[in-house]
């Protein structure tokens, strides 16, 4: 029996490849600071599909997604899409870390901190 395939399905590739030449200005500035294993030592990958849905930024190592919120993401129908993409993918064992587009730019060493200190060996 095959394992069903959970991690970049080829169905999303051309939709994949599409948000990572179009990235958020806030998604590009933090992308420079965690592509090349520079966070940790960590691997990165940016629009990265779990099942049906594109997060942001991934590391497989840490189990961890990363998410940037613009004002996309400011009003009620999108901030439960979100509030349900993040329960499901956390029911799968993954660790949703979520920060405002402005927070990347006025505190990117607490983001990047934050983020450090939720790998694994950080982890209470």
């Amino acid at each position: 029996m095959r394992k069903k395939k959970i991690h970049d399905k080829p169905e999303l590739k051309t939709f994949r490849r599409k948000l990572r030449s179009n990235a958020t200005p806030a998604e590009g500035f933090l992308w420079k600071h965690l592509q090349r294993s520079q966070l940790g030592g960590r691997k990165f990958r940016r629009q990265h599909s779990i099942y049906n849905y594109i997060v942001d930024f991934y590391c497989a190592s840490e189990g961890l997604v990363i998410e940037l919120d613009g004002q996309v993401h400011m009003n009620p129908k999108a901030e439960e899409y979100d509030r349900n993409r993040d329960a499901f993918l956390e029911d799968m064992g993954f660790i949703v870390l979520r920060y405002e587009n402005k927070m990347v730019f006025d505190f990117l060493p607490s983001v990047l901190k934050d983020i450090r200190d939720h790998f694994k060996e950080n982890r209470k």
